[in-house]
């Protein structure tokens, strides 16, 4: 498909929580655990999620689980002002310093563009866009006549195939319908 992006998205600075400088940021990865970490470093981007140019790095000095989300304590951050700089905008990790996916992982952004076609050869349309939800993520698929959202479960999606561009579903009754 298109050439792979040199930094990934892993999270949104939120908001300020408190008065000394930490900030509540909700993780946009799987592994919140391992991203944000005392000693990491955080490219923080723009408001969209680009890396501004040059780039500002801040080291985590310390984070911890609140809520569904994480509070973070960035190096040079002491006080409230100095984080509600930073809200809004998001945290990216170079993606050699991210783990390798597991086998049948994806990042959102591989999917996107993908053609959907059912496992009858059927083509419903393309990924436009991946919604993080509970339970399932659901994929957001423009077809020629309606938008469809499709679970992202392994009993709907039967194959991605990224380098083929391609994503086969078996969709239940009525799916395609709604």
């Amino acid at each position: 498909m298109g050439r792979e992006p040199d930094h990934l998205v892993v999270g949104h600075l939120s908001k300020p929580h408190g008065v000394q400088g930490e900030l509540l940021v909700w993780p946009l990865t799987d592994r919140p655990e391992e991203v944000f970490v005392p000693g990491r470093r955080l490219v923080v981007g723009t408001e969209s999620g680009e890396v501004s140019d040059p780039g500002l790095e801040l080291e985590v000095e310390a984070s911890r689980p609140y809520r569904r989300g994480v509070l973070v304590r960035l190096a040079g951050v002491v006080d409230r002002s100095g984080a509600e700089a930073l809200s809004s905008r998001y945290v990216l990790l170079p993606v050699e310093e991210l783990d390798e996916l597991a086998e049948g992982e994806h990042h959102y952004h591989q999917l996107l563009g993908l053609t959907v076609e059912t496992t009858e050869g059927e083509v419903v349309g393309r990924v436009r866009e991946v919604f993080d939800t509970e339970p399932r993520h659901l994929l957001e698929v423009k077809g020629a006549e309606r938008v469809h959202l499709i679970p992202f479960s392994r009993e709907v999606v039967k194959a991605v195939d990224v380098e083929a561009g391609r994503l086969v579903i078996d969709p239940p009754e009525g799916l395609l319908d709604l």
